[in-house]
């Protein structure tokens, strides 16, 4: 999956959840990053290192199994797949609309 594809999965899954208002980064190394912001209007999904309010770094593959439903989340955080930075309640915001 290439990082625009990505992006459109987000898109999809945050039209689902409009209610959720935060801004997250989600940061795969040498893959890039991916930044969303839900708390404007469309929300704003980019590839732009922006301050968030959490960051998770994880690999591209690991996001792709998430967007993708082939792994839980919160299992690959306890497994150490997923490291957070920032606020843990913005993880699980985020965490509900993936």
């Amino acid at each position: 999956m290439i990082l625009d594809e990505i992006k459109a999965k987000f898109a999809e899954k945050i039209q689902k959840r409009p209610d959720i208002k935060t801004s997250i980064k989600f940061d795969m190394g040498n893959d890039g990053l991916i930044y969303v912001d839900t708390t404007q209007t469309p929300a704003e999904i980019s590839e732009e290192d922006k301050e968030a309010e959490a960051t998770l770094t994880l690999s591209k593959q690991s996001l792709e199994d998430i967007l993708n439903k082939k792994q839980d989340p919160k299992m690959m955080f306890m497994m150490g797949k997923i490291k957070v930075k920032g606020s843990m309640g913005v993880v699980m915001k985020i965490a509900s609309i993936l």
